[in-house]
C-alpha cells in the first residue's frame, strides 16, 4: 500500500499535464512576438558635406555630372545599367510570343498619355539624365546622367523639357545640397506621373512628402524615405512597376522585414499563403488626393469649360476619384504586357497589362491593384492602337487635328495611319504597395466574409465565400 500511496498525485499531475500542454503551445504560438522588423533596415550611411568639394560654377547639368565622376568614377556606368535610365526592360519572354521583346516607356504606350514617341521633350522631363529630346538620344555619354535629380536638395533643383534643368536652377547650390535620396526626390518624378499628381498611382501623390501614420505608417509615423525600403547597390533600385516590368527579379517583399511570426493571431496567419499583405494592410487608396480613374481622348479638342479634374482641351475628360477601393486579382508578379503594333477587338477592352496568375497558381496571391480605364484612339482599318504627336510644333495640342497628329508620328512609332480612327476601350492595372494602415485599420474579416464583404469570390475563382466553401 506504501508504494501506492501517493499514486493519485501522479495521476493528477498527469492528467494536469495532459490539458496543459496543448493549451500553452496554443497560446506560445498565437501570442509569440515578431523579432524586431528594425533588425533588417539598413542603417542610415553618414551624410558627407559636398559643399566644399563642389565649389562651381557649373554652365550645364552635365558639368556637375563630370564633377561627380572625379570621385564616384563607376557611378555613371552603373547608372546606365539600370531602368531608371534606359526606360526599357531586358528582353522577356510574353505570353504567347514567339521571340522576346523588352517592354518599358521607351518602346511601349499606356492609356494616359500614351506614349513617349514623338512627344519625347515633355515626357522625359522625368528621365534621369539630360538632353533626351528625339530618338538620336546618345544613352552611352555619361555626363549625360542627371545626379542631381535624385541626391540634390529638391527645393533648389527641378528638371525641364528634355530632362535639363529648369530656368533658373542654381547649379552649384544644386551640387552643393546632395545626399542620401528623399521622399521629395522619388515623389518628383513618381508621385506625378501621366501629367500631374496622383495621376498614374493612387498610392503615391504628394501627401507623401509629409504624411501622418493616417497616410502611411512607414513614411508618417517612422519617417522612412523610399531608399529605406527601395534599396539596392549599385544603383540598382529594387522593386518593379508591373506597368513597365513585366517580370520580378528582385526580392522586395514585406517578408523581408517582417518575418514569421507575423501576426498574434494564427488565423490571420493562415491567410498569407493565398493573400498578399497589401491586401490587407492597404484598404484604400487616394487617401488625401484625387486619382484619376478614366481618361476619355475621344472628346479632346472641344470648346468646353474646363476643369484640370473634369475637362480639359487638350486630353478630354477625366473621372477621379477619393477613397478608393482596390480592384483585386491573383497576381505572381508577372504580367502580360500589350505591344504597339499588336491587333485588338475595338468592340473589347484592350488589357494594356494583364497581372499573371490566378487560383491554381501557388505563386500567385490576392493582390490590390487600382485599374485606371480609358477610350484612346485606334486605327479603324489596321484595328491597332495609334500613338498621336501630342506635343510640339504640329502635334494635337498645337492643331487639334488627330489625322495630322497621327501622320506626323509615323516615323517615331513605326505604325501606319490609314486614314480612318476611332476610340477603343482600355484598361491598365497599377499595384498598390504604398499607403500602408497602421495595423488597427487594416481590413478585418467582416470585409472579406459575409454577404457585404469586398470580395467578388467568383471572380478570383472560388464557388463562394472560402469562409464556407474553402480555400484553395
Amino acid at each position: 500500500m506504501k508504494d501506492f500511496r501517493f499514486l493519485w498525485i501522479v495521476g493528477l499531475i498527469v492528467t494536469a499535464l495532459l490539458i496543459a500542454v496543448p493549451v500553452l503551445l496554443f497560446a506560445s504560438s498565437g501570442d509569440a512576438v515578431s523579432p524586431d522588423p528594425w533588425a533588417y533596415v539598413a542603417p542610415t550611411p553618414a551624410h558627407t558635406d559636398h559643399a566644399a568639394l563642389l565649389p562651381g560654377p557649373y554652365a550645364a547639368g552635365q558639368e556637375v555630372t563630370a564633377a561627380c565622376l572625379e570621385c564616384h568614377e563607376t557611378s555613371a556606368q552603373e547608372m546606365m545599367q539600370t531602368t531608371h535610365w534606359t526606360w526599357e526592360s531586358e528582353p522577356v519572354l510574353l505570353p504567347g510570343r514567339a521571340e522576346p521583346v523588352t517592354v518599358g516607356k521607351k518602346n511601349q504606350l499606356n492609356n494616359f498619355c500614351i506614349g513617349i514617341q514623338g512627344n519625347w521633350t515633355g515626357c522625359t522631363s522625368c528621365h534621369a539624365g539630360y538632353g533626351w529630346a528625339d530618338a538620336s538620344f546618345d544613352f552611352s555619354q555619361q555626363t549625360a546622367v542627371d545626379c542631381l535629380v535624385c541626391h540634390a536638395d529638391a527645393n533648389l533643383y527641378a528638371k525641364d523639357d528634355a530632362g535639363l534643368p529648369a530656368a533658373g536652377v542654381d547649379l552649384a547650390a544644386s551640387a552643393q545640397s546632395v545626399g542620401r535620396p528623399t521622399r521629395q526626390n522619388c515623389g518628383s518624378c513618381h508621385f506625378n506621373g501621366g501629367g500631374g499628381n496622383a495621376v498614374k498611382h493612387s498610392d503615391l501623390d504628394e501627401s507623401l512628402y509629409y504624411p501622418d501614420a493616417g497616410i502611411d505608417v512607414h513614411m508618417g509615423r517612422l519617417d522612412f524615405q523610399c531608399v529605406d525600403c527601395h534599396s539596392g547597390e549599385n544603383h540598382q533600385i529594387t522593386g518593379h512597376s508591373i506597368s513597365v516590368s513585366p517580370e520580378v527579379k528582385d526580392t522586395l517583399a514585406c517578408a523581408n522585414c517582417h518575418v514569421e511570426p507575423i501576426h498574434a493571431d494564427a488565423r490571420i496567419s493562415s491567410h498569407t499563403d493565398a493573400v498578399a499583405c497589401q491586401t490587407c494592410h492597404i484598404p484604400e487608396g487616394a487617401l488625401r488626393h484625387a486619382t484619376k480613374v478614366d481618361w476619355d481622348w475621344s472628346t479632346a479638342g472641344q470648346e468646353l469649360p474646363e476643369d484640370p479634374h473634369v475637362y480639359l482641351k487638350i486630353k478630354g475628360n477625366f473621372v477621379y476619384e477619393h477613397d478608393t477601393q482596390p480592384t483585386y486579382a491573383w497576381w505572381n508578379g508577372a504580367a502580360d504586357r500589350y505591344l504597339i503594333g499588336d491587333l485588338i477587338d475595338p468592340a473589347a477592352v484592350t488589357l494594356i497589362n494583364d497581372p499573371q496568375g490566378d487560383i491554381a497558381d501557388p505563386e500567385a496571391r490576392i493582390y490590390p491593384f487600382k485599374v485606371h480605364t480609358a477610350r484612346q484612339p485606334y486605327d479603324v482599318v489596321n484595328q491597332y492602337l495609334l500613338v498621336p504627336m501630342t506635343a510640339g510644333e504640329g502635334g494635337f495640342w498645337d492643331t487639334f487635328d488627330w489625322e495630322s497628329a497621327f501622320r506626323l508620328n509615323e516615323p517615331n512609332t513605326g505604325l501606319a495611319f490609314s486614314g480612318e480612327y476611332g476610340f477603343a476601350p482600355t484598361a491598365m492595372y497599377w499595384s498598390m504597395d504604398h499607403m500602408v494602415q497602421p495595423k488597427e485599420e487594416a481590413l478585418q474579416c467582416y470585409d472579406c466574409h459575409g454577404e457585404n464583404g469586398r470580395m467578388d469570390w467568383a471572380a478570383l475563382g472560388y464557388y463562394g465565400d472560402p469562409m464556407e466553401w474553402g480555400g484553395r
